[in-house]
């Protein structure tokens, strides 16, 4: 574990956008955009892998630093587009654990 957080990361997120003066691209509509093409070049890497290969992605490195760059990516679009629209993405997270639990009760 990492002794990064949450906030940390989307105050680096924000600073780095800002020094490039990206803002203005930063619309809620631009950042679910950019959201969804990062998770779609996540799924390219999987998508002709056999369930077997899928589980093993991670035991190549260059596949493995694939993987890891596309989960960076996706995180970095889905932390700025929650400090925009000021969603705290853990508090979403849990709400929907505990709504998920209520729905989906175990057996």
């Amino acid at each position: 574990m990492t002794d990064h957080d949450v906030a940390g990361l989307q105050r680096r997120l924000a600073e780095f956008a800002a020094a490039r003066h990206w803002e203005p691209f930063h619309t809620p509509k631009n950042l679910a955009a950019a959201l969804s093409v990062e998770a779609a070049e996540l799924v390219e890497i999987f998508q002709w892998l056999t369930p077997e290969e899928s589980a093993r992605v991670m035991d190549e490195p260059d596949s493995a630093h694939r993987v890891t760059d596309e989960v960076a990516d996706v995180l970095a679009y889905l932390l700025q587009f929650c400090e925009v629209l000021g969603i705290d993405p853990l508090e979403a997270l849990a709400a929907k654990i505990d709504r998920n639990e209520h729905r989906f009760p175990a057996p």
